[in-house]
């Protein structure tokens, strides 16, 4: 693979500017800017600044709302629920983490519900700053305008992949949690079937209903596989519901509203392990279950075992002291991006081919 290194800041500064010349303010495109990078620096490239020419487009479509503010529909203490009203989803669900946060630091928890937000990217760029702060962070995020994953037992598709994200305080660092209820995500089954190659594994159900990783029709009557597979799906199906049902179902937007607007229904909840009784405890409890799992027996010629999240957090140490590594596709996006905005092309630390 070839590619580019950059300073993060770089980056972030020409997402900031690609967003603010389309209108965007200032505050709200720092933080979507900072959210891009962050999924980048923790390995999540497809929903990292991958996505930031697509925001563009539905900016200048008029699908993205870039000013105002979430519309308050309840405050009752601990439970919040806004109309996003088509706001960048990036700044609206930190804005949710923000603000169920204050919540919990007084009542021991908080929970925001958000309907009609734009795409709201990768979770895990929510979580590894609260998590730090010493709060326990839950985030359900589902699409209600795409389907591409299955009940299990059947082939017409119903539901997206439908991420459950949680950031656990932990010592010395936090446990990043960022999975989704299907066996893999819709990009990655898109970019197969762009690309015309097959996914390492039979990760789709074909419309005879037999797994396949063959994606050539990936949306067209092949679906992605929830989590468990051919035969333990019902596991992910199960947890792929009660996504839709927290995230779209406390919101009170989605599937039924049929709307085909590219988004989400999101669920923030915030826990205070201090207000619940003692944040030295929690630690305690935390960090025996991780030794516990650190110093488990690994598999014969395994790798040690690492923690959720592990792997991100040393990636993103890396990409900071050395410059983040980008793909040449995704780099010459940026720079198309740059020219067509009539931007500064964002300059590259060196050219790497490996």
């Amino acid at each position: 693979m070839s590619g580019r290194r950059y300073q993060p800041e770089v980056l972030k500064n020409f997402a900031v500017q690609a967003l603010t010349c389309r209108g965007m303010a200032h505050r709200a495109a720092n933080r979507v800017a900072e959210a891009l990078l962050e999924a980048d620096l923790l390995g999540h490239s497809t929903h990292g600044l991958a996505l930031l020419s697509d925001y563009v487009s539905e900016i200048e479509a008029g699908e993205m709302n870039v000013s105002g503010d979430p519309e308050v529909l309840v405050d009752h203490g601990a439970i919040v629920t806004w109309d996003a009203r088509r706001l960048p989803g990036l700044w609206t669900t930190s804005l949710a983490v923000d603000v169920a946060k204050e919540r919990a630091g007084r009542l021991g928890v908080g929970a925001v519900a958000i309907r009609r937000s734009h795409h709201i990217g990768c979770l895990a760029s929510f979580l590894e700053a609260p998590a730090r702060e010493g709060y326990l962070v839950l985030i359900f995020s589902s699409d209600p305008s795409d389907a591409h994953v299955a009940p299990f037992g059947a082939t017409t598709p119903v539901m997206t992949p439908n991420p459950i994200a949680a950031g656990i305080p932990g010592r010395p660092d936090p446990v990043l949690i960022d999975v989704s209820t299907s066996v893999t995500t819709a990009a990655m089954a898109s970019g197969a079937r762009d690309s015309g190659n097959p996914l390492p594994h039979k990760w789709l159900l074909d419309s005879s209903g037999n797994a396949t990783d063959n994606a050539a029709h990936f949306g067209k009557g092949t679906t992605i596989l929830p989590i468990g597979g051919i035969d333990h799906g019902h596991k992910g199906y199960a947890l792929s519901f009660l996504v839709e049902a927290l995230s779209q179902g406390l919101s009170g937007f989605g599937r039924r509203d049929c709307t085909t607007q590219w988004g989400a229904s999101v669920l923030v909840m915030v826990f205070a392990p201090a207000v619940f009784g003692s944040q030295d405890v929690f630690l305690d409890q935390v960090d025996f279950i991780a030794n516990a799992c650190r110093n488990a027996t690994p598999v014969p010629g395994g790798k040690d075992v690492r923690l959720p999240g592990e792997a991100g957090l040393k990636r993103k140490r890396e990409a900071l002291l050395h410059g983040l590594m980008v793909s040449s596709q995704i780099s010459e996006d940026l720079d198309a991006l740059a020219r067509r905005l009539e931007l500064e092309v964002p300059a590259p630390m060196n050219v790497i081919h490996a």
